[in-house]
């Protein structure tokens, strides 16, 4: 299910995992992005119900930057978590963003058909998808022979 911000509706800070929008706004802060100026945070919630965190992390030698999902999926690994229930990337600007392509083939390995994944701005969760949205067709651990 795709769920779009629609303005005249109900604030969806309130409607759509408030606790993790949260998490990812103050996680945002802490971005390191003297490049791109593109501040970029992430809060997944487990199966588990735990909540992990992480902002963008560039470097002069681009390649070596690191996204907020990525950062926050090895926080959540790192806790001995490897199922995400729900993940919320908040991005300044106007336009809705997305996380990039290597990110999405990195939630993939950690969610299922009912992970949500909420894309959001300052002003709250602007649409959500699924990881078959995302990455209709993808490859997966269950696609390695044993």
């Amino acid at each position: 299910m795709i769920w779009t911000y629609d303005p005249v509706m109900a604030d969806p800070v309130e409607s759509v995992e408030p606790e993790l929008f949260e998490a990812a706004i103050a996680v945002q802060a802490n971005a390191h992005v003297p490049y791109s100026r593109f501040h970029v945070g992430a809060a997944i919630r487990t199966r588990g119900g735990r909540i992990f965190t992480s902002c963008n992390v560039e470097n002069a030698a681009y390649p070596q930057s690191v996204c907020a999902e990525a950062g926050a999926i090895s926080a959540m690994v790192s806790g001995g978590e490897y199922l995400i229930d729900a993940i919320v990337t908040v991005c300044d600007g106007d336009e809705l963003s997305t996380c990039c392509g290597g990110c999405r083939q990195k939630i993939r390995e950690f969610a299922d058909e009912h992970t949500r994944i909420h894309a959001a701005g300052p002003d709250g969760v602007r649409k959500t998808y699924t990881i078959s949205d995302l990455l209709p067709d993808s490859f997966g651990p269950e696609n390695l022979v044993d």
